[in-house]
């Protein structure tokens, strides 16, 4: 974002202000460090904090820094990019001297750290130290605890750079590229909960898990690092625990229905913020997402996901949604027909546009039934509460579930799979799925058209349906649920063997053929005909 302070500045107020802000730098690049002579070299005056994080526009927050740093800086923030390229300056020495990847170990000796040993002595359920290296000649004492399932002890400590240790031998991987992101998740002062795991080997206390955000913190200007150190435990033990939680228990990852909880909670705090900021009581709704988007500017791109992610978990979790109960939020489950990122990359993908941020009041005409985001969500429930109905309610079977249909079939092991549970299961596969929803999509368009109504396509669900939309929707998925494909299975070994792609199923519907030429249903799907 442009500068109005410094477009109003003249050519010798400009160099003033250059003058004034390299006195203040020691002569020397805000984000190298590196020394600037304004004689040889192009000069950048930037904001240290953006504008769009509430930084302001005035002297204090202008730094000077090389063009070139500027132009090349990993972050809008200047103290998040001089962090980084101190970080950069670490990494290309590491690379220079050992030809491997900066990891912990190489921050921890660039910022004084892993210098001295860990004195201590254990009397029985504590354990006593000092830092007398550092001229605190205090005894400390620190409880330990005992895990009554890994039978393994341990205990919680503050401990000073000067006392840490990378441990190579559990964990020797270098920093890899979500450091930044940890970088500006603990400069927003975003606590991050997971406290680092050490060892105690030989005196010397060593970070076997959490070392990025270990980096993160000591790169932030951190002093001391939290850590549970274990005593005396078992080197493969720990090896073992440690590579399974990335690989067998899969901890990196949030479930993606999980995800959007904790980003409804985020938007409603939000929304809370932005009230208290203006002054506004609790009920008071007068003001739009735009408007909160706007007000919480550093956060842009996440608050916008938190506003369609809080109204995708509010169509598939709500009490009313009939749906919900044949949702697999696991991925892994054998017993129910949709999985939740099919139901993602279809129903919420085609009825739910994630770049439609209101400019209405959030309680823009609430009272009268009419507000665009209750609408939207009430009217995706109604359709989905249609699907349940016609498709899934007393007709699919749990206890039968989804593995291995279509093999059944071709065994002639399928006698107790009903043909309404074998309808269910091949219209819920995703790109099965995805296709016919689209032909849902056109029923409402075509209605509202013939109609006259006026409509965005990208919002039409924040239209209120008249009761003959409603009427088609339903007739439309009785239809389609009709076909005589579903139920034919013949087709176990052609048509529905394997995974096909979404344009094989579009093939289908289009012109009656699949890919190769075989027919799969009497004709092309025409929605006049599908309505009635």
């Amino acid at each position: 974002m442009s500068s109005k302070y410094l477009k109003s500045l003249s050519t010798e107020d400009y160099d003033s202000l250059v003058d004034k802000l390299l006195v203040i730098q020691n002569n020397s690049c805000f984000i190298c460090n590196e020394p600037i002579d304004k004689n040889i070299q192009t000069i950048n005056i930037d904001h240290i904090q953006p504008l769009a994080n509430k930084g302001k526009d005035s002297e204090e927050n202008f730094a000077a820094t090389h063009e070139s740093c500027n132009k090349s800086k990993q972050d809008a923030d200047l103290k998040i990019a001089r962090v980084l390229n101190n970080l950069k300056k670490i990494q290309i020495k590491a690379f220079e001297a050992d030809n491997k990847s900066a990891s912990l170990k190489h921050v921890l000796v660039n910022y004084g750290g892993s210098k001295y040993k860990f004195q201590h002595k254990i009397n029985n359920n504590s354990i006593e130290f000092s830092f007398s290296e550092l001229g605190d000649n205090k005894i400390y004492n620190t409880p330990i605890h005992t895990d009554s399932l890994a039978d393994v002890s341990s205990f919680f400590l503050n401990v000073p750079l000067e006392y840490v240790y990378h441990d190579n031998i559990i964990n020797p991987r270098g920093i890899n590229s979500s450091i930044s992101k940890l970088v500006k998740e603990f400069s927003k002062k975003n606590p991050q909960l997971h406290l680092g795991l050490a060892r105690l080997e030989e005196n010397c206390i060593k970070i076997f898990d959490g070392q990025h955000k270990a980096v993160a913190q000591i790169l932030l200007g951190a002093t001391h690092l939290l850590l549970r150190i274990f005593i005396k435990a078992d080197i493969d033990v720990l090896t073992e625990t440690n590579t399974n939680a990335g690989s067998t228990l899969s901890q990196v990852a949030f479930d993606k229905s999980v995800m959007r909880q904790l980003n409804n909670t985020l938007y409603n705090e939000k929304i809370k913020q932005y009230q208290n900021d203006h002054n506004l009581k609790e009920d008071d709704f007068s003001f739009s997402e735009q408007n909160i988007v706007e007000y919480f500017k550093g956060e842009n791109a996440n608050l916008k996901k938190y506003i369609i992610d809080s109204i995708k978990h509010s169509i598939t979790e709500a009490p009313e949604n009939k749906l919900k109960d044949f949702l697999d939020r696991e991925g892994k489950a054998k017993d129910l027909p949709i999985s939740y990122s099919a139901f993602d990359k279809t129903f919420l993908a085609i009825f739910i546009d994630s770049k439609n941020i209101l400019n209405t009041p959030i309680d823009y005409r609430s009272d009268e039934g009419m507000n665009p985001r209750e609408l939207e969500i009430n009217q995706c429930i109604g359709i989905l509460n249609i699907l349940a109905e016609e498709i899934y309610i007393n007709k699919f079977n749990p206890e039968i579930g989804v593995s291995q249909i279509e093999n059944k079939i071709l065994k002639k092991q399928d006698n107790t799979i009903q043909d309404e549970h074998l309808i269910a299961y091949r219209m819920s596969k995703e790109e099965v799925m995805y296709n016919w929803l689209i032909y849902i999509k056109f029923v409402i368009k075509n209605y509202f058209s013939n109609t006259g109504k006026l409509f965005s396509e990208n919002s039409m669900l924040q239209e209120k349906f008249d009761d003959q939309l409603w009427k088609n929707i339903r007739n439309f998925i009785v239809n389609l649920r009709d076909l005589p494909l579903w139920k034919d299975r013949s087709m176990a070994s052609t048509t529905f063997s394997g995974k096909r792609n979404y344009d094989y199923w579009e093939n289908i519907f289009k012109s009656g053929k699949t890919s190769d030429g075989v027919h799969a249903i009497a004709k092309p799907l025409n929605i006049i005909e599908m309505i009635k």
